[in-house]
């Protein structure tokens, strides 16, 4: 049985050894060899649309693609056939996707993004420095005593909240079912309307989905304090950009740290680049899964053993 792992990842193979397969590299972003073209299972990792369309007309063996990122948005739009299974890399990205939402918090509370802007005109901000008062009710200036709401609660928050609480935040999740997680409150989205009043910070960590598409929408933009803060590290899908960029031009919002966007990358003539008190940040949350090969070698033995897989599509 052959097992492809792409190149465009550093893996240790050696984990992967002493498994009733045979290993083999390949390049994700050309057709797979002639060679390889009857492999059971396909590690993908960053390949090209042309790789896995090519893959799914080519390999009438593969039996399993084990991908490497959260979602398997691009595996699901290659046209596989039904019976191959999918399994995601959910999990591998939990602590650097959270790492970088919390750096876009601090952001937003101490605002480092201006200093960098005066820095560079060498100006000296000083509204920016010296006495300031300590958490204001109309402005996010710290996370002590911020009222944090995560909207997609799943291992990406769990991995988050314990870092807010640390720092003196309350934090609150919303997810398809209601319930205490870590010992986080969880709500299902049914009570936004009573939860967003009350938000300093909204994280949204949402799936990309028709039902999570502009789900940030207006209405709901209209329902944040004019203090708050949208920090997205989820899908650009989930909020509607235009909706946004009005409620940050009229005053009506903090402001917003992005990290990704409907379409990427984002355009030069987007009005994004330009909308006051918003961060444009090029999808750099994840992108760079940890413990890999802990998750092909667990998925790889169950599978062997015709077991249920984990993250199973």
């Amino acid at each position: 049985m052959k097992l492809l792992y792409p190149t465009s990842l550093k893996l240790d193979v050696k984990s992967l050894e002493g498994f009733s397969t045979s290993l083999h590299p390949y390049d994700v972003k050309v057709p797979i060899p002639d060679d390889l073209i009857d492999a059971e299972i396909l590690v993908s990792w960053t390949n090209s649309a042309e790789n896995l369309s090519d893959a799914a007309k080519r390999m009438k063996n593969l039996r399993w693609i084990q991908s490497l990122a959260a979602g398997p948005n691009d595996i699901l739009a290659a046209g596989f056939p039904s019976n191959v299974l999918v399994t995601t890399g959910s999990g591998l990205h939990d602590r650097t996707v959270a790492e970088h939402a919390l750096g876009l918090l601090l952001t937003a509370a101490r605002r480092f993004d201006q200093m960098r802007e005066y820095q560079l005109r060498r100006e000296w901000p000083q509204h920016l420095g010296g006495p300031q008062p300590d958490r204001p009710k109309d402005r996010f200036t710290t996370l002590r005593d911020a009222n944090v709401l995560i909207w997609g609660y799943g291992n990406i928050a769990k991995t988050l909240a314990p870092h807010l609480t640390a720092w003196g935040a309350t934090v609150r999740g919303v997810a398809r079912t209601a319930g205490v997680r870590n010992g986080v409150e969880v709500y299902a989205d049914d009570k936004l309307p009573e939860l967003l009043p009350q938000t300093d910070a909204l994280v949204m960590i949402l799936p990309g989905s028709d039902s999570t598409t502009n789900v940030l929408n207006k209405e709901r933009l209209a329902l944040l304090p004019a203090h708050a803060w949208v920090v997205n590290v989820g899908r650009g899908v989930s909020i509607d950009e235009d909706a946004l960029a009005d409620a940050l031009e009229q005053g009506k919002l903090g402001g917003a740290a992005l990290d990704v966007f409907k379409t990427e990358p984002l355009p030069k003539e987007s009005r994004l680049w330009s909308t006051p008190n918003l961060l444009v940040s090029p999808h750099a949350a994840g992108g760079r899964p940890q413990d890999a090969e802990g998750l092909i070698a667990y998925n790889l033995r169950r599978f062997l053993a015709g077991q249920e897989l984990k993250n199973l599509v």
